[in-house]
């Protein structure tokens, strides 16, 4: 697990744990940011707020906030694995 503001633009990954204060938790609940939600990191410039995609929706998070969610980073097809070939 890694958190969230380890990501680089372009990754993909799973959201793993959100943080345990309840309050940013519900927060990022209503968001749709929720355990096992595949999310695409959009920006991520090192500074400044992340811009993540989630279920279709986009979302700007703050880097504290972004820094207490651990996802597990999806590996990238290439496209020379057999299973990325559509048939």
């Amino acid at each position: 697990m890694t958190a969230l503001t380890e990501l680089s633009s372009g990754s993909r990954a799973v959201v793993a744990e959100l943080p345990r204060s309840h309050g940013l938790a519900k927060r990022l609940i209503s968001l749709g940011l929720t355990p096992g939600s595949e999310l695409c990191v959009l920006s991520n410039w090192g500074h400044g707020p992340l811009l993540i995609e989630v279920h279709g929706a986009r979302l700007a998070l703050g880097r504290g906030q972004a820094a207490r969610v651990s996802v597990e980073p999806l590996a990238l097809a290439s496209p020379n694995d057999p299973a990325s070939v559509d048939r």
